[in-house]
């Protein structure tokens, strides 16, 4: 299962345990038919990377089309930086950085009336080696105006301290995500967070 969290008032956020339930295709759906109400959208989704049917790694892809790597199979890190892995995925914080901090930054300090709405997808393991991300993160959530859509990972071995923060926060409501429901799920999440902004 999967969770996805709509943030009452400013912010919305969704999680998932396991690859391929569909939480960044439903975060996609979502954000074209919020763009198509007139909502400014912004932010970036992780998408995998395949080569001959093989998973190599993930992309971070921004909503204005920017792709860059977050993670790859077999990628050395830079000299005299440490190597940020998960498994057989080698993060690459600083492609990472280049492109999510400047969406985030843009999402959280956009000025001018009415509510817009920021995707991170997703706060998890690879993306939370960068404290300036998290830093960030933490920025965008409390922006007032900003409405934050994103996808977090239901908890498998230890938590994850700043999921567990936005987990707990009482402006979060979280949506679990599965094979089953997640075909459902996206006029609750859309009607969410158009009431997130009123």
């Amino acid at each position: 299962a999967k969770e996805e969290r709509c943030l009452r008032k400013e912010r919305v956020i969704s999680s998932s345990p396991l690859q391929g339930v569909g939480k960044t295709t439903l975060i996609q759906k979502a954000s074209e038919l919020l763009k198509s109400s007139g909502v400014p959208v912004d932010g970036f989704y992780t998408e995998e990377v395949r080569q001959g049917g093989r998973r190599i790694g993930f992309d971070v892809v921004t909503l204005s089309g920017t792709r860059g790597p977050l993670s790859r199979v077999g990628l050395e890190p830079p000299p005299g930086r440490r190597e940020c892995r998960v498994g057989q995925y080698v993060v690459d914080l600083a492609a990472f950085e280049q492109l999510a901090l400047p969406v985030l930054k843009n999402a959280g300090s956009s000025s001018g009336p009415g509510q817009r709405v920021c995707v991170i997808d997703e706060i998890g393991k690879m993306e939370l080696f960068s404290q300036p991300f998290i830093q960030a993160v933490r920025q965008t959530l409390s922006s007032p105006g900003t409405i934050v859509l994103g996808t977090i990972p239901i908890p498998k071995g230890k938590p994850l301290a700043l999921v567990e923060e936005i987990r707990n926060r009482n402006d979060v409501k979280v949506f679990s995500v599965t094979k089953e429901n997640r075909n459902h799920l996206l006029p609750d999440i859309v009607t969410c967070v158009q009431s997130s902004g009123k």
